[in-house]
């Protein structure tokens, strides 16, 4: 899955176009009649009772939440966790009291005469109607992915449901609408966020229909209802779909030894069980198992694991977005949801990823030569093919062989305390804030971690950041930054300071040794922490572009551009030491060995994005039947084109998550955030502090991070580089210099 299921302000308005989704927020526990002074002093009692039921030993020796209060009181801001539900009950309270708090701020915008509307009751009003249905809605989200409690993720799909088919009703409501058309036929004169906000409020109100005739609106509404509980239906399909596979010792020579001797695996048989819908386990299988039928059963095991369900569900989605499509007179479903993007339609973005396929062609027959190579030495064939389920291993061999790198080695530089500590003072240098653990309160899992960001200088509190790191049965199998309370400031004047949260899968501890992190992982970890941060570092007034309410194919950027940071030596240094000997440290040169072999690869790498993407934008940019009926032999067929063939008889698209909802027509967004990333990276790298350098970094923060979606998002890229983008850093960082 995503890295990130950051959410776009189109969702924020009219969320159930892009149901599935995990949208940032929750709105915290405080009753609207209270005074702005009651609300800042209060400490929610419910939030009290949780963590005192939730306290252990070690949360004990952390600072309470409650001692950034005068903080809180001082800046004006919420800083709370919200209460979190507890019970399947719970969750049909919220849900049920959230919808008709929603219902009674449309019921009042609805009852606007012309003459008493403007912007403040009309169009700010809908942020804030929405506001408590979609907070309560994400924490449910989280809760559906996280709980280890059947019962309560069975409640929290079945409370998504209802939720999101209410957003298609409010959505669809023709009295708050005509309300909104009325004031905008007063043509008000706005600046700023709230000039963002009117535009963009109107533009949705149209891409929701609400210009057709009514027979049409009200299909539109019963087909968008079946989408959504279709969009989560798929996704739940595919956290449920967990599947093993049981290896001997044999079968998984080549592994490890931390991988071998990891009880989570083993078997009182003396075999393994290798969970394919874990990432980390997959993944260690791919890279390192020199058996060949291992992992061509493997990848062939995780590609059908939810092939039963999402099979059929997804011939049927694709049909419902087409038929939408039609209804609103776009061309395609692509168009559709490209239209608020970058990008703006399906031709721009194909033609995008075709011209990166065409450029890396040369790159691309190069490197299956020199893997072919690895592989004909090894298995003494000369006529030996590289497989979908050799790149990996045989790309591991080429860093320990032509590269001398084991990155199985580099993992004791990064025990995972260390690098969290150490990715948190990095960042604390670069945007002057100050990160800390406090105590969580209500732990939804016993190792669950709460971090308090504030600003340096001022101490106003900006955020908290839960993370949840390791894998379980039943967990979200990827790694992802959950919203969780969104920012937004509020009527009174106090700004409620958004809350997040990171759901990790990184290998836990064993008897004999710490959690220790493979360099990727660290990078995944830098990647997932830059969407916390633009979230918690978020000032905009209204939550429909908070933080990552950005257009879905930038919001990857400022998040890969963090990436950057753990292929610098200066700063590995920081934290990356031997955690059995703290005075060794990665040596230079093997930074530089592992750089020349990214670069050896990185076309490999990219044909395989590209090829998702175009996968996604050819079954969203067709309209014919016959494609939604087969789009699993068409979407093998793509990948055979531009990258490598599936194994036979498989449907990995039925669990590409991506295509479930919210990333469907958009996994383009990667490699077009990638480019953006390259040209925000250089920024640093030009600078004479370099990766360090403070100045850079508050630009970053202000112009990027602090601003969210409240402008054009081109507005906030020039303001940050000082110049329009440029292509020609992501031509570099991917070895191609100026071959355009």
């Amino acid at each position: 899955m995503t890295r990130t299921q950051s959410h776009s302000n189109l969702i924020h308005r009219f969320p159930a176009l892009a149901a599935g989704l995990f949208l940032a927020s929750i709105l915290s526990a405080c009753v609207q009649g209270d005074s702005t002074d009651d609300r800042l002093s209060k400490i929610e009692p419910g939030v009290a009772e949780q963590a005192m039921q939730a306290a252990d030993v070690s949360a004990e020796k952390l600072p309470a939440l409650s001692s950034f209060q005068p903080a809180a009181n001082k800046a004006k801001v919420l800083f709370e966790l919200p209460v979190w539900e507890q019970t399947p009950a719970e969750i049909d309270t919220s849900a049920t009291t959230a919808m008709a708090a929603g219902d009674r701020q449309l019921d009042a915008i609805a009852a606007l005469s012309v003459e008493a509307s403007d912007f403040a009751n009309t169009i700010a009003a809908l942020d804030d109607a929405f506001y408590e249905v979609l907070n309560v809605s994400d924490r449910i989200d989280v809760i559906r992915e996280t709980s280890p409690d059947e019962a309560m993720r069975d409640k929290a799909l079945e409370a998504s449901k209802k939720i999101q088919a209410w957003y298609v009703a409010a959505g669809f409501r023709e009295d708050v609408y005509k309300t909104v058309a009325a004031y905008a036929e007063t043509r008000p004169e706005l600046e700023g966020e709230d000039a963002m906000l009117f535009k963009e409020t109107l533009r949705d109100y149209r891409r929701n229909g609400m210009a057709l005739p009514e027979e049409k609106r009200q299909r539109l509404k019963e087909l968008k209802t079946e989408l959504n509980d279709m969009s989560l239906e798929f996704a739940t399909n595919i956290t449920d779909a967990k599947v093993t596979v049981e290896f001997t010792a044999d079968e998984l020579a080549g592994m490890p030894e931390d991988f071998l001797t990891n009880m989570e695996l083993k078997t009182d048989k003396g075999t393994y069980k290798v969970k394919a819908n874990v990432s980390w386990q997959y993944i260690a299988v791919m890279q390192n198992a020199s058996s060949e039928e291992t992992r061509k059963k493997l990848v062939t095991v995780r590609s059908n694991r939810a092939k039963e369900k999402n099979i059929p569900l997804f011939t049927k989605m694709l049909k419902t977005r087409a038929q939408i499509a039609e209804l609103l007179g776009y061309e395609n479903w692509a168009d559709y949801r490209i239209e608020p993007k970058m990008a703006k339609n399906a031709k721009t973005a194909f033609d995008f990823e075709q011209r990166l396929v065409q450029g890396l062609q040369p790159k691309f027959v190069e490197e299956m030569a020199l893997l072919q190579g690895l592989k004909a030495d090894e298995t003494g064939n000369p006529d030996a093919k590289i497989m979908l389920w050799d790149i990996r291993y045989y790309k591991n061999i080429l860093k320990k062989t032509k590269y001398q790198v084991d990155t199985s080695k580099l993992k004791v530089f990064f025990e995972l305390d260390s690098v969290l500590e150490g990715m948190f003072g990095i960042f604390e240098e670069i945007f002057s804030l100050k990160i800390e653990a406090v105590e969580p309160g209500y732990k939804w899992v016993d190792d669950l971690r709460l971090f308090a960001v504030t600003d340096a200088v001022s101490g106003d509190p900006l955020g908290l950041i839960y993370m949840d790191l390791f894998p379980r049965d039943d967990k979200y199998g990827h790694f992802a930054q959950f919203g969780v309370t969104t920012g937004k400031l509020l009527n009174d004047g106090v700004y409620q300071r958004p809350v997040v949260a990171l759901i990790c899968n990184f290998p836990p501890a064993t008897e004999d040794k710490p959690s220790l992190l493979k360099h990727s992982d660290v990078e995944t970890l830098f990647h997932e922490f830059g969407h916390a941060l633009h979230s918690v570092l978020t000032q905009t007034k209204y939550a429909s572009f908070s933080g990552t309410s950005v257009p879905r194919d930038f919001v990857e950027a400022p998040s890969q551009m963090l990436e950057n940071w753990v292929w610098d030596k200066d700063v590995l240094d920081r934290f990356a030491v031997d955690y059995r000997d703290p005075n060794r440290k990665i040596p230079a040169d093997t930074l530089d060995k592992m750089e020349a072999a990214r670069l050896a690869t990185i076309g490999t790498w990219y044909r395989r994005q590209l090829s998702f993407g175009m996968l996604d934008l050819k079954l969203h940019m067709s309209t014919d039947q016959k494609d939604f009926d087969d789009f699993v032999n068409v979407s093998n067929d793509i990948m055979t084109e531009v990258y490598l063939a599936p194994p036979i008889d498989t449907a990995f698209v039925a669990s590409f998550g991506h295509l479930g909802g919210g990333y469907d027509a958009g996994y383009y967004g990667y490699a077009w955030a990638e480019a953006i990333s390259a040209d925000l990276a250089s920024v640093f790298k030009k600078s004479l502090g370099g990766l360090m350098d403070k100045a850079v970094g508050k630009q970053l923060r202000d112009e990027i991070y602090a601003k969210g979606g409240s402008r054009e998002i081109d507005e906030s890229i020039n303001a940050f580089l000082g110049r329009e983008r440029s292509l020609d850093p992501f031509f570099e960082y991917i070895g191609l210099g100026d071959k355009k």
